[in-house]
């Protein structure tokens, strides 16, 4: 039995390790989406987890229906592969309507330069785009606040990512689970779902960090008004290789 123990620990942490090092749609869409969002890598590793969480418990829900149902585990993983092909959808429509708003929004921010007159007589020229933020010198103004279509936008991507991985099957995890739970050693499926679970966002979070901070360390200048294009397009091409099997 110790020995049967050591081997299901260890399955699950190797399965749950490379599960996500092996599935980029587990940390690029964080990576790419925090840089042209500009969040900070705290704000990142929340949404990472938590849709790590939703990952995880999605399939062990799943996995104690089917031992409820008494089902089989070919039919459960059926179930897991339409789950599977509607988040690879979901994930290729919100990065292609995501990358689509993103060109939008940088034609719309294309800098150009203007001269300014101020009531003191000073003339000035300088360089911004509409519909962002330009500092010099005017005087104070009050107005409604900008950047709320940013917020939203911000919103609804990571509300698409997090729907994302809840539709997302861990393909392991079910019968891993399934095993344990349907011989009645329920504490031995319930230590399988907390390794496979902490080494899963453990690899995600370590990930994240290390693409999220490498980078931040590239000069994109050129590229930065495409941001937010560029992160949709790596959302639409994990979701097209998650529909190819990779």
């Amino acid at each position: 039995m110790e020995r049967e123990l050591i081997w299901m620990v260890m399955a699950a942490a190797s399965l749950g390790l490379v599960h996500t090092v092996l599935g980029p749609d587990h940390y690029l869409p964080f990576i790419f989406l925090s840089r042209a969002r500009g969040w900070g890598l705290a704000r990142t590793l929340r949404l990472t987890l938590l849709c790590g969480l939703g990952h995880v418990a999605a399939s062990v829900l799943l996995g104690l229906v089917g031992v409820a149902a008494g089902l089989a585990i070919g039919r459960l993983e059926i179930l897991e592969a339409i789950r599977g092909d509607l988040a690879a959808w979901l994930l290729v429509g919100s990065g292609l309507a995501y990358a689509a708003w993103g060109v939008r929004r940088a034609l719309r921010r294309r800098p150009h330069s203007h001269w300014h007159e101020h009531t003191d007589g000073s003339v000035h020229s300088h360089e911004h785009a509409h519909h962002g933020e330009h500092a010099h010198p005017h005087p104070a103004a009050k107005g409604p606040a900008t950047g709320a279509h940013r917020l939203a936008a911000g919103g609804w991507a990571s509300w698409s990512l997090f729907t994302v991985f809840i539709l997302g099957p861990c393909e392991p995890l079910v019968p891993m689970l399934m095993a344990p739970a349907a011989t009645g050693s329920w504490w031995l499926a319930g230590l399988v779902v907390l390794v496979f679970a902490v080494t899963t966002l453990a690899a995600m979070a370590a990930a994240v960090t290390a693409g999220r901070l490498g980078l931040a360390r590239l000069s994109l200048a050129p590229l930065e008004r495409y941001g937010h294009s560029v992160a949709g397009l790596v959302l639409a091409a994990c979701g097209a290789a998650m529909l190819a099997g990779l």
